[in-house]
């Protein structure tokens, strides 16, 4: 039987249909771009592999494209006759994470992980910030998500997807010198995966290094497609530090040129947080920003996240139409909040509402209580910052430096960024 690069046995008795599968995962797993044709190679050559068909649908669900992901994994349960029980699971959790029942998919992805710790495929759909675990909307998702990584550890060994993705849950756990070691090998072993190159940024990040995080994304990024899956949140990475090092000309071009709209290539989820963050960040940071910036960051939002219910998308929208003047569509995200995190939402826009309006005090109450345990909206810790800058902010507007300070103290590395105007 055919095998595929983690020794499982795939129904295809075709080696093109094998290798095709093969190469595109590899390129999926990568973040990079050639996986859907690969794939389509795959299925070419052998029209009843359900698993190629069954990847696909799930590159078309990354990028945001329901309908054909959901046309692909209708062909890959039509093709389900004869195929292993691995197969056949896979196929089943996939589909339930597809259609939108994320409660299903956490439970049946567990599963399957117990009989077949080493199925990429799955593990990727539960590890990392945006996955099943990251928007779970739970408490200790974070620990969640490491403990997870850390048992399927032993399976995986040295394989440079995982290794990446173990670093990731190392880092947001606070565990930064495990995660320097888990990154060094999975880059050493293939450095063009850009969810390596992306948590290395992370990594520098977390330690403070703005220099040398810049140098390093300026460098890899040159030979990254910019139609790439990661290009547009890589570049926010880039504008955030060309911002901490002064040079807000280089920052409003990357902004300019590779986050805000349109961005055909980005996930909309992507274009709408990365962009609502930096302008954010700027205008905390003393710079001017363009009414007219925030109004697209609005008017996208309502555009690509008019339903809410993704926690991470909601709070970003929901800023953006603070900042914006949107009061309106303020008001009817708060009211319509949705999901596991709904909470959170209804308080960060109300909070966000308060700090547009310069009701300083409203705000800092707000965003204090959200930092309780912001780690339920999703997203990392690089981005959820954000929510603690701006109460730094508004504390400093209460005319009390000294609690700012001691805010920002809990993460010291960031605090030298110069993150907020007017804390010394």
């Amino acid at each position: 039987m055919l095998k595929d690069r983690y020794g499982y046995g795939l129904s295809t008795a075709s080696p093109a249909a094998r290798d095709a599968y093969v190469r595109g995962l590899d390129i999926y797993l990568a973040a990079d771009v050639g996986a859907e044709a690969s794939l389509r190679e795959a299925i070419e050559a052998d029209q009843g592999f359900a698993l190629a068909h069954a990847a696909l649908a799930r590159c078309h669900h990354v990028n945001g494209r329901g309908r054909a992901a959901r046309a692909a994994l209708a062909d890959a349960r039509a093709m389900l006759k004869g195929v292993s029980a691995r197969e056949a699971s896979q196929v089943d959790m996939l589909g339930s994470l597809i259609e939108g029942d994320s409660v299903a998919a956490t439970r049946k992805a567990r599963s399957h992980l117990e009989d077949h710790p080493r199925d990429a495929v799955v593990a990727q759909t539960c590890l990392g910030v945006f996955s099943l675990i990251g928007f779970s909307g739970m408490k200790g998702r974070e620990e969640a998500c490491h403990s997870l990584a850390a048992s399927l550890a032993p399976a995986f060994g040295e394989d440079w997807w995982f290794l990446s993705a173990l670093a990731f849950a190392q880092m947001e756990t606070g565990r930064t010198t495990e995660a320097t070691r888990s990154l060094e090998t999975a880059i050493a072993l293939n450095p063009r995966n850009a969810n390596a190159a992306h948590h290395r940024a992370h990594l520098y990040y977390e330690l403070g290094e703005t220099r040398a995080g810049l140098a390093y994304l300026e460098d890899w990024q040159r030979a990254y497609d910019p139609t790439a899956l990661l290009y547009c949140h890589l570049s926010w990475h880039r504008a955030l530090w060309a911002m901490g090092e002064g040079d807000t000309t280089r920052m409003w071009q990357i902004v300019d040129a590779d986050i805000a709209p349109p961005q055909d290539h980005a996930p909309a989820i992507n274009v709408l947080t990365d962009l609502a963050a930096l302008l954010f960040r700027a205008e905390l940071a003393g710079h001017e920003v363009a009414p007219e910036r925030w109004q697209t960051a609005s008017d996208f939002a309502r555009a690509k996240f008019a339903t809410p219910g993704v926690a991470f998308a909601d709070v970003h929208a929901a800023l953006a139409h603070a900042m914006a003047g949107e009061g309106e569509a303020l008001s009817r995200l708060i009211a319509e909040a949705r999901g596991p995190a709904a909470d959170l939402v209804a308080g960060l826009g109300r909070a966000f509402g308060h700090l547009a309006a310069q009701d300083w005090a409203e705000a800092a109450a707000g965003l204090s209580e959200a930092l309780e345990d912001h780690e339920r909206i999703g997203g990392s810790r690089a981005q959820r910052d954000l929510i603690e800058h701006g109460l730094v902010a508004a504390t400093l507007r209460l005319g009390k430096p000294e609690d700012a300070r001691r805010l920002l103290a809990r993460r010291p590395k960031t605090a030298t960024q110069g993150v907020v105007k007017g804390l010394a």
